[in-house]
């Protein structure tokens, strides 16, 4: 008995090391830390169960029957985040690179597996070359089966990705189809193909991180939610953000334990909008004057910051914060803006996650490029979006509220459940002096006559009491008691039940 304990400890061992040490330092020379080193940084100290240690794969071309390492490059398992049960996958880099092959594959759709069938989320920290070449269509065919299970879990359980090195090929579009995707600044990077392919086919030469760095991915793209600087500060967020999130969809939303007043009144609000309407101010301001303890995880904050997105707690309970930026195009929607917002509220209402919308819009931003770009369509995602989101909805407008922006702003139209808004707010078709010049283009030369016009249609229109009479405000509040009105809210429409008529899916305007 003892010499098998020996063997089993001298296996473990040998597969702990991965593709040796050599490689170890390799990985640590480069910034970045192993698979195993990830997982034990992500889960509970002590938590991680890992699974197929041994798995090896089965190809015999290329001489590759002679080069066999346990765990065949990618660590799976299982462990806690703050006493939560989460499925992991980590792609170890110093196993043939993290490439993909057949029995990895495997590795991975039983992870996705468990995860779907016990209802627990699924984390997969990616550090990989892509398929293994040696393997041809048999690597191909296990991303098939990945790609399988990333579609059949959306929406029941949340999945997310942390790309901590190269992601290239075939292992970028699993992340693709994940909730949130985030990266490490300077030693990750995701591209469809490399430089050196761009190079062949386009002439044109970039580096990797050019390419598909953090940078581009937060800023451009939008393929990435955020960016942090290194390994460790990535994973402890990771797990800060595991405790906004339900383990499925048939799971409450968090509740934790909260030291904040929900009644607490924020005076400071009463002045946070200035007197002259052009003028901007910070609606992240309001979010954290709003949240438990000031905590706000915002989501994609480097892309299309006209538009503010992410999780807070009210009464301990999660919400996700939608929120027009005065700061950034005075909070304009545009076509990056209203697909981000978009995406937010239907990963939201997928999970039971209630919506606090704060309203401050212009309107949609005017141009050609914003019309050839299909402004049409994208706007019509984030009003979709909204529109079919059964989940609790609370909407507060602070100031500007104009046009169809007004409507697609979770508005009691399109099933607003809780509508407030400030004394400051303007609800109208358009601003007072765009009205005023349609209205009365006769009197357009009369500047005088103009500017009484403009007076006189501010003090009748650019208010929110026209809504209120008509009952599509149900309420105009005190700046200061925001919270408070908002905590009760979500108290009255906790158990809230709606459904939409049945369809095999809906056919959103992609």
């Amino acid at each position: 008995m003892h010499d098998i304990l020996q063997e089993l400890g001298d296996r473990r061992e040998v597969a702990r090391k991965g593709g040796g040490q050599r490689r170890i330092d390799a990985q640590h020379g480069r910034g970045k830390l192993t698979a195993r080193e990830r997982i034990d940084l992500l889960l509970d100290e002590g938590s991680f169960e890992e699974f197929d240690m041994f798995v090896e794969h089965r190809c015999t071309d290329f001489g590759m029957e002679q080069n066999k390492i346990p765990g065949d490059g990618v660590v799976t398992g299982w462990g806690t985040v703050n006493g939560r049960v989460i499925y992991v996958f980590a792609k170890d880099f110093t196993v043939f690179g993290g490439s993909l092959s057949e029995t990895h594959a495997q590795k991975i759709t039983k992870i996705q597996d468990m995860a779907l069938r016990n209802r627990a989320p699924i984390i997969g920290l990616f550090d990989a070359g892509g398929a293994r070449i040696q393997e041809g269509v048999a690597a191909l065919g296990g991303y098939g089966e990945v790609f399988l299970r990333n579609v059949l879990t959306s929406g029941v359980v949340p999945q997310i990705s942390v790309i901590m090195g190269p992601c290239a090929g075939g292992d970028v579009y699993s992340p693709a189809m994940t909730d949130f995707i985030f990266m490490v600044k300077g030693t990750s990077y995701m591209f469809v193909t490399g430089p050196d392919v761009v190079k062949t086919v386009t002439n044109e030469t970039v580096t990797s991180e050019e390419l598909g760095g953090a940078s581009v991915h937060t800023t451009k793209s939008s393929i990435a939610d955020r960016a942090y600087e290194n390994d460790v500060e990535a994973l402890l967020q990771m797990r800060r953000l595991i405790d906004f999130l339900p383990s499925s969809n048939t799971d409450e939303v968090p509740r934790l334990p909260s030291f904040d007043d929900a009644e607490r009144v924020e005076p400071s609000l009463d002045t946070l909008v200035p007197g002259n309407p052009n003028q901007p101010y910070d609606i992240k301001e309001r979010i954290i004057k709003l949240a438990d303890e000031g905590d706000f995880f915002e989501i994609q904050e480097n892309f299309a910051p006209n538009i503010v997105v992410g999780f807070a707690r009210i009464e301990g309970q999660t919400v996700g914060v939608v929120a027009n930026q005065p700061m950034v195009l005075a909070g304009v929607l545009d076509s990056d803006a209203s697909r981000k917002g978009a995406r937010f509220v239907r990963f939201c209402d997928c999970f039971n996650i209630p919506l606090v919308t704060l309203v401050d819009v212009p309107g949609f931003l005017p141009g050609t490029a914003q019309e050839y770009g299909g402004l049409i369509k994208h706007g019509a995602k984030l009003l979709f979006a909204y529109a079919e989101a059964t989940v609790p909805k609370i909407t507060v407008i602070t100031r500007k509220a104009y046009g169809g922006a007004y409507d697609v702003m979770s508005s009691k139209h399109i099933r607003g459940d809780v509508n407030y808004a400030w004394p400051s707010a303007e609800i109208a078709v358009m601003g007072p002096k765009g009205a005023t010049e349609i209205i009365y283009r006769s009197e357009l030369d009369d500047k005088e006559k103009i500017a009484e016009r403009i007076s006189e249609y501010e003090r009748r229109f650019a208010n929110p009491f026209i809504a209120a009479e008509r009952g599509y405000i149900d309420e105009v509040i005190m700046p200061h008691s925001t919270r408070k009105r908002v905590s009760r809210a979500l108290n009255m429409l906790r158990k809230k039940s709606q459904t939409n008529p049945w369809k095999k899916h809906d056919n959103i305007p992609l």
